[in-house]
């Protein structure tokens, strides 16, 4: 068979005329593509980075499983649900993890149901209860209430938060190909580099750690609650998190989108928004299930897609298999978890503040009116329910006691609830899904 010289001319739509070499390559250029992005997640929160690899990789073939093997996407860890992780574990408590992946596990449920309401009935019907007006808000509430982790994690060491703040803008705003799609990973190591020459890190735990081990533990999952489980939180887990979708949905179909528009391949017709819900959905309940973060399609593996010009779902498929491959060295888990909290923050300062700035740009394309009452009146209650109770209540949520259960609302909960039902019961509704497609695909909560 011929091999193809030249990459980034054309399209390629079958990564074999490349030859072995360049396919693997490319795949593991898709894993680091995601990499930085996918193991901050578990660091910020306490959850098993050898398992977050793992089910990114199980995540993205099954997901390709589900949608016939057509869609070039790969599944990383979704930052959209670290308010719900740290409303439920504040602190990274492994006793409580395992409720907040419950809760997740729950939330990608919710995938499953829109995939049937997408198979059902028109996407059209469904997506005016999920407007920009409601998912807009939610959106900038998401990044305004991480914001002060971020600055607490900063306040370790501004010196070393700075350097990856710096590296992140220089990257994003005059890197050019890789260096472009893959800020936030040049942003970690050139801070983690600097944080270990002064000193700021502790490399015990990496030389204890054996370069081969499973990548999690039973006690660590979800099935471990279920030995002594307590039905309160089980409730407020899922009650809390479970809104959260609403804004992982918008996101899964404005990757979709990108990615359709980035192949030229229109993946929203074939194989459907009905099996990329699904395959996202199942993902993200089996990784939750088992320890790990929420998968959501990456934007940035789209980048890498647009960079190479290479669309055979094929690669992604070999950067899952990696993924999976790496999971299996405590070496590499012991290297991210030793991150220092400044490195962590300086990342995450800029992050959570372009999750609020994508919510903007969400509710600026769709071109939301705010002369009509109905709009200012839904986007006020979900910004200032979700902003207010986090901030404005000692235990950062409301809570309810129902006989003997104790239920505990977040204040992103409560805001996206009252904003999809405001928007459902209000008259005056505008919002046509698909009628402007760049316009339906602005919700990307990844650098």
């Amino acid at each position: 068979m011929s091999t193809k010289t030249s990459i980034g001319n054309t399209g390629i739509y079958d990564a074999r005329e490349l030859g072995t070499g360049r396919m693997l390559i490319l795949g593991l250029q898709h894993m680091f593509a995601m990499f930085g992005a996918t193991v901050l997640v578990p660091a910020l929160t306490g959850l098993s980075v050898s398992a977050t690899l793992l089910f990114a990789g199980l995540g993205t073939l099954l997901f390709h499983l589900l949608s016939k093997g057509k869609v070039p996407a790969f599944l990383g860890s979704s930052f959209a649900f670290l308010a719900g992780y740290w409303t439920i574990a504040p602190n990274g408590e492994k006793e409580l993890l395992p409720y907040a992946c419950l809760g997740v596990a729950a939330a990608g449920l919710l995938y499953l149901v829109l995939a049937l309401l997408f198979k059902l009935f028109d996407a059209k019907k469904v997506m005016r209860y999920f407007p920009p007006i409601v998912t807009g808000p939610i959106i900038i509430s998401i990044g305004l209430t991480l914001s002060s982790s971020a600055i607490s994690n900063c306040n370790a060491n501004w010196l070393i938060a700075l350097v990856a703040i710096i590296v992140v803008i220089i990257c994003n705003i005059w890197g050019k190909g890789m260096i472009k799609i893959v800020p936030i990973l040049l942003g970690v190591v050139a801070s983690y580099v600097v944080a270990a020459i002064t000193g700021n890190v502790d490399f015990t735990a990496v030389k204890e750690a054996p370069w081969i081990g499973l990548p999690f533990k039973m006690e660590d999952t979800v099935f471990s609650i279920f030995k002594s489980p307590d039905t309160s939180l089980i409730i407020t887990s899922i009650v809390t998190i479970v809104p959260i979708a609403v804004a992982t949905i918008v996101e899964h179909i404005g990757d979709i989108s990108a990615i359709s528009s980035t192949v030229n391949i229109n993946y929203i017709k074939d194989p459907g928004l009905h099996r990329t819900l699904l395959g996202d959905g199942l993902a993200t309940s089996l990784a939750s299930l088992f320890g790990a973060p929420a998968n959501t399609t990456y934007g940035e593996n789209t980048g890498v897609l647009a960079l190479t010009k290479v669309y055979d779902p094929v690669v992604v498929r070999l950067a899952a298999l990696f993924a999976i491959l790496l999971s299996f060295s405590p070496k590499v888990a012991a290297v991210i978890s030793s991150m220092p909290a400044a490195t962590i923050g300086g990342v995450s300062l800029i992050l959570y503040g372009m999750i609020s700035a994508i919510g903007v740009r969400n509710v600026v394309e769709n071109k939301v009116d705010f002369s009509k009452g109905r709009n200012i009146i839904i986007a006020a209650l979900i910004l200032v329910l979700s902003i207010g109770i986090k901030y404005g209540t000692e235990a950062e949520a409301i809570v309810f006691h129902i006989s003997e259960v104790t239920i505990s609302l977040s204040g992103l909960a409560v805001g996206a609830i009252i904003g999809i039902f405001l928007n459902a019961i209000l008259p005056g509704k505008d919002y046509e899904f698909g009628k402007d497609p760049q316009a339906d695909s602005s919700a990307n909560l990844k650098v």
